[in-house]
């Protein structure tokens, strides 16, 4: 089982994720903000990955730490599971339609963390979410797994059909990248030899 645990205290977070990526969405989230308990929760649904978060942050203030951490935490556990990356498929991508919304997400396991963000959410927040953080929380996850992350709005106006789908799409196409795809089990899916 490819997985891992993070433990990541800071004067802002204090933060605990269990990650298995060979998992069947089971999932148990506690972030103390609500809106992203609930994009974690079809994160693990959709990318069939065995998630629990616990995190105590300072939302007294806003929850900008607290999400950006669980990105910098998750995109870690991510990488740790899946160690030299040895048969992934490297690559995954999903056209993913949330009724209105239709989001475009790809992803390459390449080793290298970066991410092109088009989304083009129309208000400030989502219940009380700002939805700014959206970006940051996608940011820390990308450069955090070492992957490269490219999430691109095709159509939609509402904000939370915009966040949901974002979040299910790139559950989704880091379900297949993570996949090992068994002609290639026992190489790095890489002409360099390292991911």
């Amino acid at each position: 089982m490819r997985q891992a645990e993070i433990i990541r205290k800071t004067g802002e977070t204090d933060i605990r994720i269990l990650l298995n990526a060979d998992g069947t969405g089971e999932r148990e989230i506690s972030t103390g903000v609500g809106f992203l308990d609930h994009m974690l929760e079809l994160f693990a649904r959709h990318g069939r990955f065995d998630l629990k978060v616990a995190c105590t942050g300072d939302t007294r203030v806003d929850d900008h730490h607290t999400t950006e951490d669980i990105g910098i935490a998750l995109g870690l556990a991510l990488d740790k599971a899946l160690g030299d990356r040895k048969g992934i498929t490297r690559y995954g991508q999903t056209i993913l339609p949330m009724d209105e919304s239709l989001i475009l997400s790809a992803v390459d396991l390449s080793g290298r963390g970066l991410l092109a963000y088009d989304l083009q959410i129309p208000t400030e927040k989502v219940g009380t979410f700002d939805t700014e953080l959206t970006e940051e929380f996608f940011r820390a996850l990308a450069h955090n797994a070492r992957m490269t992350l490219h999430l691109r709005q095709l159509a939609g106006s509402n904000s939370h059909h915009i966040i949901e789908g974002a979040f299910k799409s790139v559950a989704r196409s880091l379900r297949a990248a993570v996949k090992i795809d068994p002609e290639y089990a026992e190489e790095i899916p890489s002409t360099k030899g390292v991911l």
